[in-house]
């Protein structure tokens, strides 16, 4: 993975005169088409006053899991943690909600705005032990921009 490359072209889609949300429409793209083993990519933003996440954009196979309540899986751990997760293994999780069979890994990277945790990118892989600190800066670099637009 060549993130120098990569994050040239997230800075392009970022500064585009398109709307938000076909800006993460095109991160979402973009990551799943250029990464390999990103099988699904997807934002997931506070929804309203509520304590749960609502689905954005996502690039992946559908998803039931359009609402998720802080707390519960991956993705609402970290609306309440504040901080990445990155679960190599998810048969190993025990608060973990299944999105497919096909999903072996997960990785979650909070995106804030003033301090706040407003939401977050979240990547499955078909491959188990796949996410390194590669695709965590990758990551931690596109919820940095992300943040500046928001």
């Amino acid at each position: 993975m060549n993130t120098d490359i990569l994050k040239i072209e997230i800075d392009n889609i970022i500064a585009s005169n398109n709307k938000i949300e076909q800006k993460l429409q095109a991160i979402c793209d973009y990551l799943e088409s250029e990464i390999s083993y990103y099988d699904w990519v997807g934002f997931y933003f506070k929804n309203g006053d509520k304590n749960e996440l609502k689905l954005a954009q996502y690039t992946g196979e559908e998803t039931e899991h359009v609402i998720i309540p802080f707390g519960k899986g991956i993705c609402g751990q970290v609306a309440v943690s504040n901080k990445n997760f990155v679960v190599q293994d998810v048969t190993k999780q025990d608060n973990y909600i299944s999105c497919g069979w096909k999903v072996k890994s997960e990785i979650v990277i909070p995106i804030f705005v003033n301090g706040e945790n407003i939401g977050q990118i979240d990547i499955d892989s078909h491959t188990a032990n796949t996410f390194s600190s590669k695709d965590e800066e990758l990551l931690e670099y596109i919820c940095n921009k992300l943040s500046q637009i928001l």
